[in-house]
């Protein structure tokens, strides 16, 4: 190992600001690192488990095999670790952000989402992210506020559960859009947000000395990482399941299509420059030209992933060394960089998967369903409560000050539902209250 290896295979410096956590408390066991125990804490959290009855792509149960929300997060992890440690993070620290960012996403994916957005207006609306952050700092039962009056404004509530009680630097890692509702800043439009009003005390805390609206360098290692993990193997699922026909990319009519559904991810792209993405992609002598199942044909398609990752993680960490030097990156001390070639090559692979998987007839009939249930679900829930929620939140719901903090509890209580038990909640108490 040469000199500069072994420097970045030494421990990384964060300091004490960055490993410190929202309430105060001792090592257990002497000799882990604080990122150690953040990464332990999330592992084996409640909330990472659900993700493994969460829909991806395809639904849990509906295929052999299929990616849920749990083994996206592990792979996003797997890349996040790897990239991070060769740009000089801490590797636990950006290992324990991927295995969180998802956490917070409810039932059925984005279309639960999307449908508990609309259920939760009247309390602000509802974000993956930002429940992401809520469910890590308050619903994840593992660390409660002393007793004692706060010291500081920033300070938790005595007696509130603190969620998981990460450190500083995890939770600014694992937070992908560091500003609140209607707050983006360059896209006051965006509907991506990180933070509930609600949330606010744990968010100044977490963010105490950053740079307003700015993502800490884990956070956008995080961020390349899991549009890595996602756009390779949804496109690798979506080629193994049949839905994705490798020859239908070069016909000039289904391009013209696919780039349509591209510019949702890559605004500012012209059609020739998504063409000019694509048309790379195909010319790689990896890139699969058919796929018949075969044993050949399914290590094809692992190859295929094994090099769009390598392709895009290898850019992202050229690119960031040209601008930023040999030395180590962490915190605020640099931004990733991804080469904008390669950022259209990624989100020409997201549009395939949008349009020849998701957008399937079968799956949009399939979305519709499930909008009503997260829509019943939230209506009858509301009315009945706190009857019908669970005992952890049927307590938040006691204590709510206002109308707003109670309808919450009902969002919180349906946002932590597997696909599975969703559909068992409903079948429950949507059938006998409508019977």
């Amino acid at each position: 190992m040469d000199d500069t290896a072994h420097r970045l295979a030494a421990p990384i410096p964060y300091d004490h600001a960055a490993e410190a956590r929202w309430v105060p408390e001792p090592d257990k066991r002497p000799g882990r690192t604080a990122f150690q125990r953040d990464r332990a804490r999330v592992l084996h959290s409640a909330a990472l488990r659900r993700l493994a009855g969460t829909t991806q792509v395809v639904a849990p149960m509906r295929s052999d095999f299929p990616r849920t929300r749990l083994t996206h997060s592990l792979e996003c992890a797997q890349v996040g670790r790897e990239l991070g440690a060769a740009l000089g993070c801490d590797p636990d620290l950006v290992e324990t952000a991927c295995l969180a960012h998802d956490i917070g996403h409810p039932p059925f994916g984005h279309t639960g989402e999307e449908a508990l957005d609309q259920a939760a207006e009247a309390c602000g609306g509802f974000e993956g992210n930002a429940q992401s952050l809520r469910i890590l700092t308050r619903l994840e039962p593992k660390r409660f506020a002393p007793q004692e009056e706060p010291v500081s404004r920033l300070a938790p509530r005595p007696g509130r559960t603190v969620g998981l009680n990460l450190t500083r630097a995890a939770l600014d890692a694992a937070t992908k859009y560091p500003w609140t509702r209607g707050s983006h800043p360059t896209d006051p439009a965006s509907p991506k947000y990180g933070v509930y009003a609600d949330d606010l005390p744990v968010f100044r805390w977490l963010r105490a000395g950053s740079p307003p609206g700015r993502k800490c360098f884990e956070a956008t290692v995080m961020d390349w990482s899991d549009d890595v993990a996602y756009s390779t193997h949804d496109v690798e699922d979506g080629l193994q399941a049949g839905h994705i026909d490798p020859a239908a990319l070069r016909s000039p009519e289904e391009r013209a299509e696919l780039f349509k559904v591209a510019e949702r991810y890559a605004r500012d792209a012209e059609p020739e420059e998504l063409s000019a993405a694509l048309d790379r992609l195909l010319a790689q002598e990896w890139w699969p030209n058919a796929y018949d199942g075969t044993a050949r044909a399914r290590a094809g398609l692992k190859d295929l992933t094994s090099q769009l990752i390598g392709r895009f993680c290898l850019a992202a960490e050229q690119a960031t060394r040209a601008r930023y030097g040999p030395g180590r990156l962490s915190r605020y001390a640099a931004e990733l960089v991804v080469p904008r070639g390669v950022r259209l090559e990624c989100a020409v692979l997201k549009a395939v998967a949008v349009r020849y998987v998701m957008q399937r007839d079968e799956q949009a009939q399939l979305r519709a369903r499930q909008r009503i249930v997260i829509a019943e679900l939230a209506y009858v829930l509301t009315q009945r409560a706190p009857e019908g929620l669970d005992p952890v939140f049927m307590a938040m719901y006691h204590e709510a000050e206002d109308d707003g903090a109670a309808l919450r509890t009902v969002i919180d209580q349906i946002a932590t539902l597997t696909d599975a038990s969703a559909l068992a909640l409903h079948a429950n108490l949507v059938g006998s209250a409508w019977a």
